[in-house]
């Protein structure tokens, strides 16, 4: 009997509910409970992968090619699991099925509504996720008053009378603001959002505070009281120093407990030692001397648009016992390359759009010129195949395809199936991909395989027809999926460390399990560390 855990927010967006599910997951994991995760989004959109960084933050790719909410990078990350489209659910999937079936005469004549036709297409996406598993916990994005949030509420309203009590969980996560002027903690947004809430006919059974400062005893009492849920259930979540603190942090609270009483689960088991073990790394690390890692991007203004990157850099840092200290540049600006000379290492990261493509490709120059260890991801990796044509193969006019069409060396160019796609969602190369890897290169020695499987999403890729002039001038192909000729890894053999990937490495990096690239590329940065700021100074 599967067991659902809804999580709702309120009174502000943003205020982390992705990784409070997440980390409950992660608990109830480590009592050897099977969980899984969904995020819904009440976005009209079909799914994320036609929205701007800016919008929406960074897109998640899965196994199977979806392009999701960031969130699903936290699932992924604190339960060690790899999601699916299962595990995401939109409001655009929903009527984009139900009107589907309504078009084939599914419905028998029926006028469609919200309301049964909506919400049980919901229902069945919950149910479809909890099969096999203890526990499902559903996220519910967007704050509780939305209107585009409703049908998703609704139809966890109706989870419950279908069920025994102990089999659906109502969790709440508000927002308690601190008021400098008063020095007071204020629980009315908090009483307000729980009782917006009711309105919809959902009743929490656990009230998770996120405050600036930590609630006494009082506040905690005025809570429970107003919003009718034990003393106990009300449980706090101020500012960690990392979001991997989190799970640790509401352990001490008891809220496994809490939950695992209300849906009548028994635990005979407790193995949160790898956990514990990562954290107290990661401690150690922050307080050890500091990496310098460039990002040469152009959604430096939003850090979320970069969170896998981030996290995976992060991963790479503490297994390599060292801080990392990151330097967000912007390549349009004057002074970028100074910043690049007081880095360790650079990473250019995905993105799409012409806008900052010179500076990306300066960026490449000064690592390979410079000797700085480098990891060109997706359209990093094309810059530096579009910068080594231009200055060491010496086609000037060298380009992508995808900024200048009329160039007369598109080392970079619109893969063959991309070929008269006209829809921009869902129709890139999305998802995970074979690689075969060549014995004797840099990429073999850091995975320690000759297969490997990442994810995509692109639709330019590199051109093999200059592969042999690639060769013969130091850089060469090393990885490369062979059923469809696609190079996927290029890297400089006389460079101290420089790789460029196809594919998004970020997305398979795990707290527990660093991905080898990202481990490797820190392990240069730490071994070149200070030597572009003293070659600067000289």
């Amino acid at each position: 009997m599967t067991r659902y855990i809804f999580v709702t927010g309120g009174v502000v967006s943003s205020l982390g509910k992705g990784i409070t599910a997440a980390s409950i997951g992660r608990l109830l994991k480590a009592h050897g409970f099977s969980v899984n995760i969904v995020k819904c989004d009440p976005y009209i959109n079909v799914d994320a992968g036609t929205m701007a960084p800016f919008q929406h933050g960074e897109v998640f790719v899965t196994d199977d090619g979806a392009e999701t909410d960031l969130d699903l990078g936290y699932y992924e990350r604190f339960l060690g699991l790899d999601t699916t489209r299962v595990n995401i659910v939109t409001a655009g999937q929903i009527y984009q099925s139900v009107i589907a079936r309504e078009r084939e005469g599914g419905y028998l004549g029926q006028t469609v509504q919200v309301i049964p036709h909506i919400t049980d297409e919901i229902k069945s996406r919950f149910l479809k996720a909890g099969e096999g598993y203890d526990i499902a916990i559903i996220e519910i994005g967007g704050t509780v008053g939305d209107i585009e949030s409703l049908p998703f509420l609704e139809a966890a309203r109706q989870m419950r009378p279908d069920r025994t009590r102990s089999e659906v969980l109502y969790l709440h996560v508000t927002l308690v603001p601190y008021l400098s002027a008063s020095d007071e903690l204020k629980t009315k947004p908090t009483q307000h959002s729980v009782n917006k809430l009711r309105e919809i006919g959902i009743d929490p059974d656990i009230i998770v505070c996120r405050a600036e400062k930590p609630l006494a005893r009082d506040i905690k009492n005025k809570i429970a009281l107003f919003t009718s849920v034990p003393r106990e259930a009300v449980v706090e979540a101020p500012d960690a120093p990392s979001i991997y603190d989190v799970p640790d942090l509401l352990k001490k609270q008891g809220l496994d407990e809490q939950i695992m009483m209300l849906l009548r689960l028994r635990s005979a088991k407790w193995d949160f030692d790898e956990w514990t073990g990562f954290v107290q790394r990661m401690r150690k690390a922050a307080s050890a001397q500091p990496v310098r890692i460039a990002i040469a991007g152009k959604y430096t203004k939003l850090k979320d648009s970069y969170k896998s990157l981030v996290e995976a850099i992060q991963h790479g840092c503490i297994a390599n016992g060292v801080k990392a200290d990151l330097d967000y540049v912007d390549v349009e600006a004057p002074d970028f390359k100074a910043r690049l000379a007081q880095a360790d290492g650079l990473i250019v990261p995905g993105g799409f759009g012409d806008r900052g493509i010179e500076g990306k490709i300066e960026a490449v120059r000064y690592a390979r010129e410079n000797g700085l260890p480098f990891l060109g991801i997706c359209l990093g990796m094309q810059c530096a195949t579009i910068e080594f044509a231009r200055n060491v193969l010496g086609l000037k006019k060298a380009h992508s395809a995808e900024f200048d069409s009329k160039t007369p060396h598109p080392v970079v160019d619109l893969m063959e199936a991309q070929k008269g796609v006209k829809d921009k969602g869902g129709t890139m190369r999305l998802g995970a991909y074979p690689c075969e890897i060549k014995k004797g290169t840099l990429a073999h020695r850091v995975y320690g395989s000759s297969s490997v499987s990442e994810r995509h999403r692109h639709r330019y890729e590199f051109n093999t027809r200059y592969a042999a002039q690639y060769a013969g001038k130091g850089m060469t192909i090393s990885g490369l999926n062979k059923k469809l000729n696609l190079p996927e890894i290029v890297e400089i053999k006389a460079h101290p460390w420089f790789v460029g990937v196809q594919f998004h490495p970020e997305f398979r990096s795990r707290p527990l399990m660093p991905h080898p690239l990202f481990f490797s590329f820190v392990a240069a940065a730490v071994s070149n560390r200070g030597a572009g700021a003293i070659a600067a100074k000289a």
